[in-house]
Order: C-alpha cells, then sequence, then structure tokens
C-alpha cells in the first residue's frame, strides 16, 4: 500500500458497472486503498465519500455521454466542502456525439479536473498519472 486513498465511481444516471470494477481493482493492485463508490453516483455522495476517508484524489468515470452535464460544478462544491484542491480526474465516453477528444478534454480541465481521459484508456494510464500527481514512487 502506498498510502493514498482513491474514491472512484459511476457518475449521475449511468449505470455501467464493468469500466468502476476494473479500474478499482487495477488501483488496488498498484497499492491504493479504493473507495469504489458503484454506479449512479451523485457529485454529493463523492464528496462525502471524500471526506469521510480522507481521500488523496477523486476518480469519476461516466460511459452513457452525460458525463459533461453531470461533472458540472463538482470542483466548486468540492472546494465549498472544505476538499479545496483535490484532485479530480474523469474518464470515459463524457459526452453526447463525435467531438475532438482535445476539446472535450479542455472543458473538463476549464471545469477544474486535473486530467480527463478518453474512452479505451488503459488502467496503467491513469495508475502512472495519478502516482506522478500524488507523489507516488
Amino acid at each position: 500500500m502506498n498510502g493514498k486513498t482513491l474514491v472512484m465511481g459511476v457518475i449521475g444516471a449511468d449505470v455501467h458497472a464493468i469500466g468502476i470494477k476494473i479500474l478499482s481493482h487495477a488501483f488496488g493492485e498498484a497499492g491504493f486503498k479504493t473507495v469504489n463508490l458503484g454506479v449512479m453516483v451523485s457529485q454529493e455522495e463523492f464528496i462525502e465519500a471524500a471526506i469521510e476517508t480522507a481521500a488523496d484524489a477523486i476518480i469519476v468515470s461516466s460511459l452513457y455521454g452525460h458525463g459533461e452535464m453531470d461533472c458540472r460544478g463538482l470542483r466548486e462544491k468540492c472546494d465549498e466542502a472544505g476538499l479545496v484542491g483535490i484532485p479530480l480526474y474523469v474518464g470515459g465516453n463524457l459526452v453526447v456525439g463525435k467531438r475532438n477528444f482535445a476539446e472535450v478534454e479542455k472543458t473538463f480541465l476549464d471545469m477544474g479536473f486535473n486530467r480527463a481521459y478518453p474512452p479505451g484508456t488503459t488502467p496503467e494510464t491513469g495508475i502512472a498519472d495519478i502516482s506522478k500527481d500524488l507523489g507516488v514512487a
């Protein structure tokens, strides 16, 4: 264990469960303590779990295309709840329709996320980025 706790889940009305299970397992194998909230998780549930577990980061997954809508305002709510600056990560099929991922990524970075990942990103990519961001060797 590296001592870092990650709260993760699938936001909004999304019921896609397999990807978050894979991520939870992969991050656990990489030494993180994972708190998998499952599917259909509200912003408030992410925040409450992060506070309760003293999480080091929040990972949001969305596959049904409404991530942009579901994630709007999360950074501000985290800050208001005392989680100022907590790293936020998001990945999956985040928007409806075909959009260039660079544009999608900019949208999420502008919303206060530290990193955004397109569909098909491997868990290893996220693990490497989050390990680097959180100072895990």
